[in-house]
């Protein structure tokens, strides 16, 4: 004989929560944190809790914005963690540019205009119009 469960078991279980919404379903505020704090968006808990939009919104309002807090934080902690203890170079790079506001496109200043390129800082900056003029010149 399989050892393990034998039958069905039933039982009662109390729920301490809100009760909310035309059904007065009981729904307890920590487990919508918890599921806010998942990444469930407002449908999937109204819709596990068997209440309506406006009824977790009205009701849950600070849970919500708790737990998807929580989410964000738990993102950051993660991210942190695998751009400085594992050094994970793609996620050092995204930090650096959107903690540190740093970019990879050649631009300094202000104003974002290219720096100068050349080698010698003596060197003649020559404007466009000297060049037309050069031209007519040879000819």
């Amino acid at each position: 004989m399989a050892q393990g469960k034998t039958g069905d078991q039933w039982g009662t279980k109390t729920i301490e929560g809100k009760i909310v919404g035309r059904n007065n379903a009981v729904v307890p505020p920590n487990e919508v944190e918890d599921l806010a704090a998942l990444g469930c968006n407002n449908k999937e808990i109204y819709t596990w809790f068997g209440i309506t939009e406006g009824a977790l919104v009205r009701n849950f309002a600070d849970e919500l914005e708790k737990g998807r807090n929580r989410l964000k934080q738990s993102l950051r902690r993660a991210m942190l963690q695998n751009a400085c203890v594992n050094m994970q170079a793609a996620i050092q790079i995204f930090l650096a540019k959107n903690l540190l506001g740093m970019t990879d496109n050649g631009q300094s200043g202000e104003d974002n205009k290219p720096l100068p390129w050349t080698d010698d800082a003596d060197d003649e900056v020559i404007e466009t119009d000297d060049v037309l003029d050069m031209e007519e010149d040879k000819e």
